[in-house]
């Protein structure tokens, strides 16, 4: 493989693995302690679509030809790497859980991805700071937000397509 391609940036047990385990757990505790809201399809639904997301687009523009940043310490995957996709499932469900529960609709939705998106940014903003991404080629940050826009859209647009918005509350 290409020297240049093989980066390490780290090599210690640190902040960006540190972030990766307070976010699953953070997120796992958020879950737990919620009232349940969607039937076990629904949310199987909302959680993988984060991880997924997480991994397509990983998968798509992190590495050649695009290779516009790396995830991790290194810039191959390491199994840390694999287990950080774990930290999107709670995003995708939440995302939803209060979109649901505060019934948004119409215009709103807009303002609401908008909000998300900002949360999204800050989220990944603290990934970089701690080591867990790291641009290359010119990427931004800002680069992000047309891919947020779309994937929370995407979410919203197929979970009320495929639930027709059937929560328990509904």
């Amino acid at each position: 493989m290409d020297q240049a391609y093989n980066v390490v940036y780290d090599s210690a047990f640190n902040a960006n693995e540190w972030y990766v385990l307070a976010m699953i757990a953070g997120g796992a505790i958020l879950y737990a302690a919620a009232p349940k809201r969607f039937t076990p399809m629904q949310t199987l639904y909302a959680m993988l679509f984060g991880v997924v997301a997480g991994l397509m687009f990983d998968h798509t523009i992190a590495v050649p030809p695009f290779d516009l940043y790396d995830v991790g310490d290194r810039s191959d995957n390491t199994w840390f790497d694999i287990l950080s996709y774990a930290m999107y499932a709670p995003f995708g469900y939440f995302f939803l859980y209060l979109l649901e529960r505060w019934r948004i609709r119409g215009a709103y939705i807009m303002l609401y991805i908008v909000v998300w998106v900002g949360i999204s940014l800050i989220v990944e903003y603290v990934g970089v700071l701690v080591g867990l991404f790291h641009y290359k080629h010119g990427y931004k940050l800002a680069y992000s937000i047309p891919i947020y826009l779309f994937l929370q859209s995407l979410l919203i647009l197929l979970f009320r397509t495929i639930f027709a918005a059937r929560t328990p509350d509904s």
